[in-house]
Formats: C-alpha cells, structure tokens, sequence
C-alpha cells in the first residue's frame, strides 16, 4: 500500500544526487583573477596563447594560483586582489593592444566539478556591486535620421530620372518636395512609389505651386524604431567591451529603453565615456605609385609617410599607403550585413549606401578602374585596413561588398561594428546610480542570513507541531532549496535580491503542501483509519488542494515574467522554478521517506505525527 517501485526510488536517488553536484560549487566562492581576451575574432584561444600569459607573469615575478583557457578567453587565478591588479597591468602590457584583460572573478569549486559542467550562479549588480544606467532612446530623432536619408535618396532618383522640381526640403520626420506643375509632380510620384515603397505620399496644391509630403508608412516608422533600439544595443555591447567587464548586462526594457549594468565597475565616470565613444569608417584611395617604391615604404614604416599619405596595415600585417583624402565615410551607411561572395562562397559584409554616398562611390569606382581602394575601420583610436581591393568595375546601386573575411563570424562582427560605428539615434541617460562592493557584500549575507533563519524557523514549528513527521518535512524542504539552486546553477542565472527574495518565499510556500499532507493523515486517523491507509489517503487526497493552489501562483508568476521586466522577471523565474520543485520535493521525496519509514511495517499501529 505504501511502497514505491524501484525505479521511484532510483529516479528519486538520481535526482538528489545531481541536485547535490550542481549545488556544491556555490558553497566554495570566488577567488580574483584576470581574462585575457583576443579582440579579433579570428585569433585562436589556444595553449599558445595561455603560454604566453604565463610567460609575462612569470617576468613580473607574479605568482598565480592557476591558468586554464576555454572558448570566452585565457583566466588566471591569484590568491589576493593585489596580485590580480598588479598581474592586469603587467599582462596587458607584455599582450600589447590585440587583447583585453579584464578583471573577474571566478569560483573556486575544485576542476573535477567544472569538467563536469557544474558551475555556480552568477551575481547581480546588487550583489557584486557596479554602476547601472537606464538609457532613453530618442526615437523622434530616429525617424528624422530616416527622413534626412531620404531627402538625399528622392534628390539623387529625381535627378536619375530627369524629373524637375524646383526644391526640396525636411520638416521633422517629413520630406517636403516642390513643383512647378502637376505633370512633373505625378511623374515625381510615381518615381518614388516605384522606389521607396515605405513612404507615404500626401499630395497638396496652394495656388501655382504643387507639393508633396514624404513621410515614413506606420509600420516602416515602427521597424526604423526597432533597428534604432537594436542599432544602439549593437552599439553599446561593442563600446562596453573596452571596459572589460566580464559579466556585463545589456538588454532592451519597454519599446524604447536599455539597461546598461556593468558589474565590478565602480567608475562612473569612465562608463559614461565608454559609453559615448563611437567608431568610423572610412574608404580611401591606395597610392599605387608609393607602394611601388621599397624606399618609400621603409620611410613611411618609419613614421615619414609622403606628403599627402598615411600608412596603415592590413590584418595580414602588410603595410599600405594611402591618399589623406577621404573618399567616402560610415556617415553614408545605412546598413551593414553578414553574408557570401556569389563567386568565391567567402565571408564577406555587404554594405548598403544611402543616395549621396551611391553617387560617391559610382563615380569614384568608374574612375579608378583597376587600382586599389582601402576601407579602414577606426576604432578606440586606432586605425586599421579591413581591406584593400582592387576595383575591378563601375560599382553603382549603393551597394559594396567587403572581402576578405577569415570566417563567417568575423564578416558578422564586423558588419556589427560597421552599423555600431554610430547611434543611430540619440540616448540620455534618465537613471544612474553605483552600488559598492561592500554594500554587496552586505546584501549576500542579509539575504543568506534571512532565507537561513525562515528555513530554521520553518522547520522548528514544524518538527514541534508534527514530530517525526515534521522531520520528514523539513528534509523535503531542505531537498526543494537543493533541486532550486542546482536549476538555477545549470541554467547559470544571475542571482540577485529579488531572487533571493523568490528562493525565500518558495521555501514559505513549500511547506504548504506538507502542512496539508500532515493534517489530512491527521484527520484520517481522528475518522478511525488504520495508520497505514491513513498515510495513503492523506496522500491521495492533499494533491488535488496542492496541485490547485500551486498552479494559480505559477500563473501569476508566468504573468510576471511575460509582463515584468528586469528584477521582476528575474524574481518570477525563482518563483516558478520552486514551484516546481516543492510539488515533486513536497509530495514524491517526502512520500518515498515515509514509505521507507512506515511502509514496510504491516502491524503498523503509531504514526508520529
């Protein structure tokens, strides 16, 4: 009557024995260390690199306490801050501007538990401490971006199609064009209903002079605002990079807000320069003849470039001399995307001009057939040669295709940071605030200390109130918190106050069920049931009130998570989760103990309850 099938009691041994290992590593706590990470895509995390990070801490006479490398960078542990700080400055100096070293901490659980994928949680900015900022994008801005784009587009296809009017100009978000009669306006219409299908076209006449008024269609001024908001977190991912942070969070909040949370980072002033950096292109003739010369280029590797050029070098570390005189700029992309030479099958970013920028570029290709153009990627300060084709013919359409990508996830970063190049709309920063490390600190132990003391208190009430079956229930409570934190450890979740609040309230909650469970045995035994039918009917009959009442809160947390935002999701994804567990923790563990206990007994005459 009360026993459970073999494979119950495996399963249920299964379980506890992976919700132990997962939950082990966040007993052992962080030591200080750095990652050094490569900010080419195409240069390997290999032994090579980690053996050169020893070799530079090894000539700064720095001790370390561990060097391991993995797909996210080479991390070296150290036993004290001190020696991490000193080993950043010393590693970055010896890897030289190609690498980023950051400081970071990593868990201190023993090898044999991170091989098998048994990681601890991540910490919040409220727990490690860290400057957050809510950013406003201004989305009016965006859409008159837009309309400026399209003002040099309409220019350049009138002209295209002999179309005479006689001005043009922007009012906000509004392109406004102006005609001598309606013949040049109608064919004018049909111009750009053919071209910019987006467009909305209002037709006005005010006496001998004809109008029309260009503006953005809802849903294309919808998905302008959405390429903003998702331009500008591109934007700010590569821009946050700089800082080095290892965990750093940056998400879209609502239709036109982003949180920026850079934990471990105290400066605040730093961030908002990282912040508001940007990156350039630029697209440049190579000077064929200087580079013809041996002379000239040992010159200008010297630091004398001829007049009127520059020196830079490609990936390939090859040097190339080219003209001060720029012939396109990034101002002039409107969009920049990974993708496939047709001829080669090659990474490539197929870049896509707006109407002034086709015009340049139609016009220079046409002209410099057979010589090389450069395009250079500035960024931080630093100028780099992405590429130096030779021009093969006349490239019109405003669309130009750059080569020479070693795979297809560098032709993606580099079309990212080719649209990150600059916000595509403005953002002010409405909400900004630091929290130290030490307040951090605090709030681990005042969260820990809290969850501590509900659990103690919970399980002395009901150890008093139900004897050993009170026990019983505490080891079921005491398995749920288990089974919570080994999920949130394998889906490596940030831990923060609200989640530690929810892990608080599922313990609250999770008793429920065993309180229930406890006074149904009661109430059956007070009817005259015998010990052991008792048991099963309690069971039996608890689960229909348990399964009732838990899943009106899991609605409310699913609403909470698909409503919420930030904090509030983070606190609904622990509240559900430990729905969860305190069903399987509350009704399977704690009947498989009692039926170990009771079950096997057939005189049963005194349950402990």
């Amino acid at each position: 009557m009360n026993r459970f099938p073999l494979w119950k009691y495996l399963f249920i041994g299964a379980s506890l024995f992976f919700a132990f290992i997962y939950t082990l590593p966040n007993f052992f706590g962080e030591v200080p260390a750095i990652q050094v990470m490569p900010l080419r895509t195409t240069e390997k995390i290999d032994a090579a690199l980690m053996q050169r990070v020893e070799a530079a801490l090894k000539t700064a006479h720095l001790p370390s306490q561990g060097v391991a490398f993995d797909p996210h960078g080479v991390k070296v542990r150290f036993a004290d801050t001190d020696t991490q700080i000193k080993a950043k400055d010393a590693v970055q100096a010896a890897m030289g501007p190609g690498y980023t070293v950051a400081l970071n901490l990593l868990s201190a659980s023993p090898e044999w538990l991170t091989s098998v994928g048994a990681l601890p949680m991540n910490l919040g900015l409220d727990l490690r401490g860290g400057v957050h900022f809510l950013l406003q994008v201004d989305m009016p801005k965006a859409l008159e971006k837009a309309a400026e784009r399209y003002q040099g587009d309409i220019r350049t296809l009138l002209r295209e199609k002999k179309v005479r009017y006689s001005g043009i100009g922007r009012e906000g978000d509004h392109v406004s064009l102006r005609f001598r009669d309606a013949t040049q306006r109608e064919a004018a219409r049909k111009a750009i209903e053919e071209a910019y299908p987006d467009l909305q076209l209002d037709e006005t006449t005010v006496g001998e002079e004809y109008t029309i008024a260009a503006s953005l269609k809802k849903p294309a001024q919808v998905q302008t605002q959405e390429f903003a908001l998702k331009q500008n977190l591109t934007t700010l991912r590569n821009r946050v990079n700089e800082l080095g942070v290892a965990e750093p969070l940056i998400q879209q909040q609502g239709i036109d807000r982003i949180v920026v949370q850079l934990p471990g980072v105290q400066d605040t002033a730093k961030a908002k320069e990282i912040l508001g950096r940007t990156a350039t292109l630029e697209i440049r003739m190579v000077d064929e003849e200087k580079m013809l010369d041996p002379a000239v280029l040992q010159s200008a590797a010297s630091g004398q470039a001829p007049f009127g050029t520059e020196m830079y070098f490609e990936r390939n570390g090859m040097p190339v001399i080219v003209k001060k005189t720029v012939v396109l700029t990034g101002e002039y992309i409107t969009d920049a995307q990974p993708g496939f030479d047709s001829q080669s099958n090659q990474a490539a970013v197929h870049i896509n001009l707006d109407g002034r920028g086709a015009r340049i570029f139609k016009n220079t290709t046409r002209e410099n057939v057979g010589k090389r153009m450069a395009i250079l990627l500035i960024e931080k300060g630093k100028t780099e040669v992405v590429t130096a084709p030779v021009i093969r013919e006349e490239i019109g359409g405003g669309r130009v295709q750059i080569t020479g990508m070693d795979s297809a996830q560098e032709a993606n970063d580099v079309a990212l940071l080719l649209r990150a190049g600059a916000l595509a709309a403005p953002m002010e920063i409405v909400e900004e605030r630091t929290v130290g490390p030490s307040l951090g600190a605090d709030n681990i132990e005042r969260g820990f200390n809290s969850t501590l003391i509900g659990f103690a208190a919970v399980s002395l009430f009901m150890i008093v109130y139900y004897r050993f079956f009170g026990v019983i229930s505490v080891l079921a409570l005491a398995t749920n918190l288990f089974l919570l934190v080994a999920l949130l450890s394998m889906m490596q979740a940030t831990l923060t106050l609200p989640g530690i609040a929810g892990i608080a309230l599922t313990l609250g909650m999770a008793i429920d069920a065993n309180v229930i469970i406890a006074e149904r045995i009661r109430e059956e035994l007070r009817n005259g049931m015998s010990p052991q039918a008792a048991l099963a009917a309690g069971y039996e009959h608890a689960w229909d009130t348990i399964l009732d009442s838990n899943i009106t809160t899991l609605i409310a947390g699913v609403a909470l998570f698909w409503l919420g935002s930030g904090p509030v999701r983070g606190f609904a994804v622990t509240l559900c989760l430990g729905i969860l567990t305190s069903m399987f923790s509350a009704v399977t563990v704690s009947r498989a103990m009692v039926n170990l206990t009771y079950g096997r007994n057939q005189r049963l005459t005194h349950v402990s309850i």
